[in-house]
């Protein structure tokens, strides 16, 4: 099984690739949890206030609705920016992000084939921040329901099973994709 430290020392050997991020976050320098924290100083009060005003079951509907419009608008963006088929897209596009994660999460890899990788997340810093808050519902939206949008990145040939999140109070993540391999 390979851990996150392997998965880093294989990072480190493409360093020089370009941030796809930059375009939606702007060349902050900041990894993937900073650029998050930035966003809920914005989100966690509006959305509080938004909550005294309206009642929390429609503020919450509201803010769900709108941050999963702008999820998949933005992974799509994302993936149109990139060349090649949905599955060297996706790719290219996980290999991006686990640069940007960097040691906010431990992983734990179960399988890595050419048509599955699965792999559980045992420890998530994102998680920890959220529940500080008292907001792991708005964390889930900003970190975990992006995980349903970087997999259409790869297109109906990559599939995701996720049962559980730390977010969510459980002891892990279970991330487990499937791919159509050519042939």
């Amino acid at each position: 099984m390979a851990s996150t430290h392997e998965l880093k020392a294989n990072e480190q050997q493409e360093d020089a690739a370009p941030d796809i991020f930059a375009p939606a976050f702007g060349k902050t320098g900041l990894s993937l949890l900073e650029k998050v924290k930035v966003q809920a100083q914005v989100l966690v009060p509006l959305l509080r206030a938004f909550r005294a005003e309206l009642g929390e079951e429609q503020a919450n509907r509201i803010a769900n609705q709108a941050l999963r419009e702008w999820s998949e608008k933005l992974f799509q963006d994302i993936g149109g920016q990139l060349s090649g088929s949905p599955r060297q897209k996706w790719d290219a596009f996980n290999k991006a992000l686990f640069k940007q994660v960097g040691g906010d999460v431990d992983l734990e890899v179960l399988k890595q084939t050419p048509d599955a990788w699965e792999f559980n997340i045992t420890s998530c810093r994102y998680a920890d921040f959220f529940r500080q808050l008292g907001e792991p519902e708005l964390g889930a939206l900003l970190t975990c329901e992006m995980d349903v949008d970087i997999e259409a990145v790869g297109g109906p040939g990559i599939t995701m099973t996720r049962t559980q999140t730390i977010m969510k109070g459980a002891n892990y993540c279970d991330f487990r994709f499937k791919m159509k391999t050519d042939g």
